[in-house]
């Protein structure tokens, strides 16, 4: 015993087993004065204890690999939440400070989404057009189209942020959307080990629900956008 948590652990064991009435236990002394009723071998009160130590170390070692799943997880996507989050504050910062309109708010967020990505795939566009190729319903078949698709993100980045024919804007942006996560949908349900090219060959990001997200979230606001232009 090392901690108040292992004696509470030992007492609890010890006070389950028949016929016991008391348990002191002290894990300074490393000791436990048991009294009982009539008299326990010794053999039942290890077997108590045994069965605690086995169930501790057990939900222990469950707790342990569920920390570490979690960290692991948040390690490997903490890039592309940290440029959510960071384009969340920025644009609503700004409605704010202006009077908050979800409108605007929406157009700032996809221009900030446009505009940070694109300028990931630029930074190594071959890579990018590879990794895209993978699983792209349309980069599958025509390679090219990884790196026009890096230019139409940048050129609906500075649509959204510049306010230029939003029904335009919005159309294609999810059209362009819809399109790309098809391939993604694909790949996350046949749980494929795949590159996600999101953030183009800058970091290396497993395809996965976040993927499906990150676009849906996309054809949800261009597409509200739309429906209230017409």
């Amino acid at each position: 015993m090392t901690c108040t948590a292992c004696e509470a652990k030992v007492k609890s064991a010890l006070l389950s087993t028949p016929h016991v009435v008391a348990v002191d236990v002290s894990h300074k002394d490393n000791s436990a004065v048991i009294e009982m009723d009539q008299h326990i071998p010794i053999i039942e009160l290890q077997k108590a204890l045994t069965a605690t130590s086995t169930a501790y170390q057990i939900t222990a070692a469950h707790h342990s690999e569920l920390t570490e799943q979690t960290k692991s997880w948040f390690s490997t996507f903490k890039p592309v939440l940290l440029i959510f989050a960071f384009i969340l504050f920025v644009t609503l910062t700004v409605e704010l400070q202006e009077g908050f309109l979800w409108m605007r708010w929406m157009s700032n967020f996809m221009a900030g989404f446009f505009l940070t990505f694109s300028f990931f795939k630029l930074l190594n566009l071959e890579a990018f057009a590879d990794s895209y190729s993978m699983y792209d319903v349309i980069a599958i078949r025509w390679n090219a189209w990884g790196y026009i698709y890096a230019f139409i993100e940048l050129t609906l980045g500075i649509l959204f942020l510049t306010g230029y024919q939003p029904i335009l804007t919005n159309a294609l942006a999810f059209v362009i959307m819809s399109v790309s996560i098809i391939g993604v949908l694909q790949s996350v349900f046949s749980k494929q080990k795949i590159k996600c090219a999101c953030l183009g060959a800058v970091f290396n990001l497993p395809m996965s629900t976040i993927t499906v997200i990150e676009d849906a979230a996309m054809i949800i606001m261009s597409g509200t956008m739309l429906v209230i232009l017409l």
